[in-house]
C-alpha cells in the first residue's frame, strides 16, 4: 500500500485546519452582534487530496515526499473566504494576521491590484506553528461568482477564435461587478451611519 504524501502529518494538518475555522466561526459571531450580519456568505476549507498533490508535485518536478508537500508546495491546506462586502475581505485578512502562532509567507492583493484579466481576490499564505502553510482565498460574493464563471467558460472549452473579443468581455463584466462591490459597500456605510446617528 502505497504511504500518505503527508506522512503522519494529517491528523495535525486537520488539528488546525479546525482550529482556523472554529477561530473564523468565532469571528463571525462577534461581527454578527456588532454590525447585524454575517461578514461571510460562505466558507470552503479542504486539505489538497493524495491524487491532487502527488500531481502537483509531478508538475513541478518534485518527488512525492512529505517534505516536497508540505515545505516546497504552499498550498496543502487551502480555506476560501467568500464576504459580503469589501470591507469584510480585510477585516478577515486583518484577523488572520493577528494569530500568535501564524507569520506570513506570501500576501498578494489582486483586489486593489488587479490581474489583467480582470481577476480580483485577496490571497495569502500564512505559516502556523513555523510548520504547515496553509493558503487563504478571501474575496466577495461578486467576485467568486465571476471567478466561477470565467473558469467555466475559459477551461471546460476550446476558445480559439474569438479569444480576444472573450477576454475582453470577461474582463468588462468583472469591472462591472467591481462597481457593484463598491457601489453595495457604500450603501452599507451609510445605513451604519445613518443607524449609528439615529442611537
Amino acid at each position: 500500500m502505497e504511504h500518505s504524501i503527508y506522512g503522519d502529518h494529517l491528523p495535525e494538518m486537520q488539528a488546525l485546519l479546525d482550529q482556523i475555522m472554529e477561530g473564523l466561526g468565532g469571528l463571525r459571531k462577534q461581527m454578527t452582534e456588532q454590525y447585524g450580519s454575517d461578514p461571510v456568505e460562505h466558507c470552503l476549507a479542504r486539505i489538497k487530496s493524495e491524487e491532487s498533490m502527488r500531481e502537483k508535485c509531478r508538475r513541478k518536478g518534485l518527488p512525492e515526499t512529505p517534505e516536497s508537500a508540505l515545505t516546497k508546495i504552499h498550498d496543502a491546506i487551502g480555506i476560501r473566504v467568500v464576504c459580503a462586502f469589501l470591507s469584510d475581505v480585510y477585516r478577515i485578512r486583518d484577523f488572520l494576521i493577528s494569530y500568535e502562532n501564524a507569520e506570513i509567507y506570501e500576501e498578494k492583493d489582486y483586489i486593489r491590484h488587479v490581474k489583467p484579466n480582470g481577476y480580483r481576490s485577496y490571497h495569502m499564505i500564512l505559516l502556523f506553528n513555523k510548520k504547515y502553510y496553509v493558503e487563504f482565498q478571501l474575496r466577495t460574493i461578486s467576485m467568486d461568482t465571476w471567478a466561477a464563471l470565467e473558469h467555466q467558460i475559459k477551461y471546460k472549452h476550446d476558445v480559439h477564435g474569438n479569444e480576444d473579443l472573450i477576454v475582453s468581455e470577461l474582463k468588462r463584466c468583472a469591472d462591472e461587478l467591481a462597481s457593484t462591490d463598491v457601489s453595495m459597500q457604500t450603501i452599507r456605510d451609510m445605513i451604519f451611519e445613518e443607524n449609528a446617528r439615529n442611537q
